[in-house]
C-alpha cells in the first residue's frame, strides 16, 4: 500500500481526469493532423506527437496504479494523540538557528519541500512520527546531526 493524503489522492484524479478527457485528444487530433502531411518516416511533427502519446499513456497507467494501491489517510478522522502522525503538520524548532519550520508529512509523490511537504519516507518524518509535542529529536543529515524540538502538532485537513 503507498499512503496518501486524501488532498494527494485529489489531485492525481484531477490529473488523471486531465490526462484522459484533454490531454489524450490533444494528442490525437495532432496524430491525425501529421499523418494528413504525408510520409510518416520524415515527419517530425508526427514522431513528436507519437511521444508525447507514449509520455502520456505511460503517466495515466502510472497514476492508475497509484491510486489502485493507495491507502488514503485523512488526518481529520484521526483523533488527536498528542504524538505526529502521518498527515499531521508539524512545527520544530531549530536549535542551532532558531527558526521555526513547519512541515506535513505526506506521501512519497505529494512531498514537496519548498511548500513544507515532506515524505513520510524522509529522515526527519522517520524521526518524528510517533514523537509527542515538546520532545527533542536528532536528524542525521549530510551535514552532520540536527536537533530539532517538536513546538507544535496540528491535525488539519
Amino acid at each position: 500500500m503507498i499512503p496518501m493524503t486524501v488532498r494527494g489522492a485529489e489531485k492525481l484524479r484531477e490529473e488523471l481526469n486531465y490526462l484522459k478527457k484533454e490531454r489524450r485528444p490533444q494528442i490525437i487530433a495532432a496524430i491525425v493532423e501529421a499523418r494528413a502531411q504525408g510520409d510518416l518516416k520524415e515527419n517530425a511533427e508526427y514522431h513528436a506527437a507519437r511521444e508525447q502519446q507514449s509520455f502520456c499513456e505511460g503517466r495515466i497507467k502510472e497514476i492508475e496504479s497509484k491510486l489502485a494501491h493507495a491507502q488514503i489517510l485523512d488526518i481529520r478522522k484521526i483523533a488527536y494523540c498528542g504524538r505526529v502522525l502521518f498527515g499531521t503538520t508539524i512545527t520544530l524548532l531549530h536549535h542551532e538557528s532558531g527558526e521555526q519550520p513547519c512541515y506535513r508529512i505526506v506521501g512519497d509523490d505529494e512531498a514537496d519541500i519548498k511548500q513544507g511537504l515532506i515524505s513520510v519516507n524522509s529522515p526527519i518524518a522517520r524521526g518524528l512520527i510517533n514523537k509527542p509535542c515538546g520532545a527533542e529529536i536528532f536528524i542525521k543529515t549530510p551535514g552532520g546531526e540536527v536537533e530539532y524540538s517538536i513546538l507544535q502538532i496540528e491535525h488539519l485537513g
